[in-house]
């Protein structure tokens, strides 16, 4: 299974982000940690991770500024 992000903006509307996939969780998370900045200033305010089809979690940029 492959793991991606979703960006979603304060509404909870897609935002265009970069289209990456990852083998596993461990390096998804830590990409995120690297361009999060990226993604705030395209709009994005929320982030959700997903395996496959299914979501793992969601998470808030807002408190990382």
């Amino acid at each position: 299974m492959t793991w991606s992000w979703r960006y979603e903006d304060a509404e909870g509307k897609p935002v265009e982000g970069p289209n990456e996939t990852f083998t596993n969780q461990a390096d998804a998370e830590s990409w995120l940690g690297q361009v999060w900045r990226e993604l705030v200033s395209a709009g994005a305010t929320d982030v959700v991770l997903v395996e496959g089809d299914r979501e793992e979690y969601r998470m808030s940029l807002q408190g990382a500024q």
